[in-house]
């Protein structure tokens, strides 16, 4: 049986593109090299490029998502492991190419990408389904603002965050109205639309998801415990919160998490690797979001779930891999 050749694909066009090296670096090491021929690929904003163990440089043929290595030989790959955090990876962009051009990719199909990506959306499509979330007020830049409005059907404290930005880019937590204007400005610096959400005052928890053996499977709850106010993007990469798996909770509470986490992942059509965060209140899960993508360097929660639950990131990654190649 000939091996098959494999991309694992990082980068993006966002802030995020460095953790995304890192994520790109773990599934090319853990891949089996015995099934595969994995090469890397790095997608940035100026270049598309396979980069070699050297660390050489040759540019992809966006026609078909080849490479050439040498004169006369060119390499076409049988699947792209899709680990780009942010654009155009975790938004349909390149999934919507690569279905253009029947090349086969690990993780969710470009709907499904895009759709979580906005924030509000999914939030919208997960409240048919019962899924509760925070109450919250949508604003397009250059609408008009009435801050009374919004703290009167909010109330303090509030969040103010960017409706499509990875990474926690561009949220704040506002205690008084005084505060408003520049939260406002902070978010709309990273997205034309921006989504305020009344605070809940609970247990954030981060729970994996992914279909693994033809099954849905909750890999973990994560606790998160920020040293800071909420877990914003320093929290999150430069380690200024803690971490527990399995998150503290009573059987009752994380039956329920797990639930609604398979029931939003089953409910989206989801695929691969999923993060969704949550804020238990009084034993109610509410949605933040769903990550499609999320971070698997080393530091990252997913990966950390996996070791806890037992199963490997060899046959994790392997089983992504195998999923793609069995498209049609």
């Amino acid at each position: 049986m000939s091996k098959k050749n494999v991309a694992v694909v990082m980068g993006g066009y966002s802030d995020e593109y460095k953790v995304s090296l890192k994520s790109g670096q773990l599934i090319f090491d853990s891949l089996d090299r015995d099934l595969y021929n994995v090469y890397k690929v790095v997608i940035l904003k100026d270049e598309w490029y396979f980069l070699d163990d050297r660390g050489e440089k040759a540019p992809i043929n966006k026609e078909d998502f080849s490479v050439s290595l040498s004169i006369g030989f060119q390499v076409k790959f049988d699947a792209c492991f899709n680990i780009i955090h942010g654009r155009p990876g975790e938004n349909g962009e390149l999934q919507a190419y690569w279905n253009t051009i029947g090349q086969k990719y690990t993780g969710c199909d470009f709907y499904q990408s895009a759709l979580t990506f906005n924030k509000k959306d999914t939030l919208a499509v997960l409240s048919k389904y019962g899924i509760p979330s925070a109450k919250s007020i949508y604003l397009r830049h250059g609408e008009e603002i009435k801050e009374d409005e919004i703290l009167k059907e909010l109330g303090l404290p509030l969040f103010v965050k960017p409706n499509q930005s990875g990474s926690s880019l561009g949220i704040s937590k506002v205690k008084e109205q005084s505060e408003l204007k520049k939260a406002l400005e902070f978010a709309f610096a990273e997205d034309e639309e921006i989504l305020i959400e009344s605070f809940l005052d609970g247990m954030e928890v981060s729970v994996g998801v992914v279909d693994f053996n033809n099954e849905t499977i909750v890999l973990g709850i994560t606790e998160i415990v920020p040293h800071k106010e909420f877990f914003d993007y320093e929290a999150k990469y430069e380690g200024a919160s803690e971490e527990i798996t399995p998150a503290r909770i009573d059987d009752e509470t994380r039956l329920k998490v797990e639930e609604i986490s398979k029931r939003a992942y089953e409910a989206l059509g989801m695929s691969g690797f999923s993060r969704s965060e949550f804020i238990i209140m009084k034993g109610i899960p509410y949605m933040l979001e769903m990550n499609t993508n999320p971070g698997f360097s080393p530091a990252s929660i997913l990966p950390q779930q996996a070791a806890i639950y037992g199963i490997s990131i060899k046959d994790l990654c392997g089983n992504e891999v195998e999923k793609a190649l069995a498209k049609n």
